[in-house]
């Protein structure tokens, strides 16, 4: 009996060691979790082209990982330091650029707008007015351009952060990429223990959801990359083509296809139309950055054997809860829960 309850305590006092030593380890490296998911992401998502690598020069994996790593780099680091260090500058010029149009004066609204249903005869009448008395406009914009001026600095040093954290995540990669499958197996050992026989199809459901998440993103930039190019076309802006592929490439980054359409449609504001402007200003905002919403899920969804719905509740929900990753962690979540409850439910219909 003494002999028990010596085990008992025994187990109890390694249990709760156990337990602080994990809670410790959170602590530790709760700063970094954020880029060690897109680490995991990143790294798994590209692992074919690493295994490429890996035969190409004779099965040398830390030199495969450190081209990985290299190519991560100028993929996304190049890019958003570019962003970062002219975010600021751009915003600043077009506030000024703002300022110095109403200084000159405004542009008389062409009359079709009278016939745009609901608003168009009240922003017609407004719009006159406001050629007149300048003033009056400059009272109704000067709030707008003081919450611009005021999101750019703040939005600076969180894109710097948001750059620190992708760097730190690529440096993570060249780790996972070296002892990748080492990882891999204790992985799947540890949730084995956990999870039991489930722990495999778990493994494979969260996989295949981070590979449709995955190409639903490129899918999704390839769909903006086209509307982008078509919608430049129709407003006979130069350099379609290439604006629609920096579309593309900007639409692997949060909020990134404004950074293309915005300059574009304040370019036509002063080289074209009226007309064309607010063309360009609907096109982007309700078909370039809109079709976001709709395509990506759809996509994902058609990527893996979930619910089309499942999916659009899961990338909406995890951008609220988690941010941009949560594009990932909110459909897979939702996968493997849905995985668990399809199981236990066909379980029980079969013993029954």
């Amino acid at each position: 009996m003494i002999e028990d309850r010596d085990k008992y305590i025994e187990h109890l006092v390694s249990a709760f060691v156990l337990l602080v030593l994990i809670v410790g380890c959170f602590v530790v490296l709760r700063p970094f979790v954020s880029a060690l998911i897109w680490a995991l992401i990143l790294s798994f998502s590209t692992w074919p082209v690493y295994k490429w690598w890996i035969r190409a020069l004779k099965g040398n994996r830390t030199l495969a990982a450190t081209v990985m790593t290299m190519l991560l780099a100028m993929v996304f680091v190049i890019p958003l330091l570019v962003i970062g260090l002219s975010f600021a500058d751009e915003a600043t010029n077009l506030i000024a650029q703002i300022r110095k149009t109403i200084e000159a004066g405004l542009p008389p609204l062409p009359q079709w707008f009278e016939k745009i249903p609901f608003i168009g005869p009240d922003l017609l009448q407004r719009w006159q007015v406001w050629t007149v008395d300048e003033a009056q406009f400059e009272s109704f914009i000067s709030p707008y351009l003081k919450q611009m001026k005021d999101y750019i600095l703040k939005s600076t040093p969180v894109l710097l952060q948001a750059i620190l954290q992708v760097l730190l995540s690529i440096v993570v990669c060249f780790f996972f990429y070296r002892n990748g499958e080492e990882a891999a197996r204790s992985l799947s050992n540890l949730l084995q223990k956990i999870a039991g026989s489930r722990a495999e199809k778990l493994i494979q459901v969260a996989a295949d959801t981070t590979k449709s998440v995955v190409y639903g993103i490129i899918g999704t930039a390839a769909v903006q990359g086209t509307l982008a190019m078509i919608g430049f076309f129709i407003a006979g802006v130069p350099g379609a083509l290439l604006l629609g592929f920096l579309t593309f490439f900007f639409a692997f980054v949060p909020m990134g296809p404004p950074f293309i359409w915005i300059p574009v449609t304040i370019w036509l504001f002063y080289k074209s139309s009226l007309g064309l402007t607010l063309f360009m200003a609907v096109w982007g905002t309700f078909v370039i950055s809109g079709v976001d919403n709709i395509v990506k899920p759809y996509l994902i969804s058609r990527g893996g054997n979930l619910p089309f719905v499942l999916i659009l509740l899961g990338v909406l929900g995890g951008v609220i809860a988690f941010g941009f990753i949560g594009v990932f962690l909110g459909p897979t979540l939702l996968a493997l829960g849905y995985s668990l409850i399809s199981e236990w439910t066909s379980r029980k219909d079969t013993q029954e």
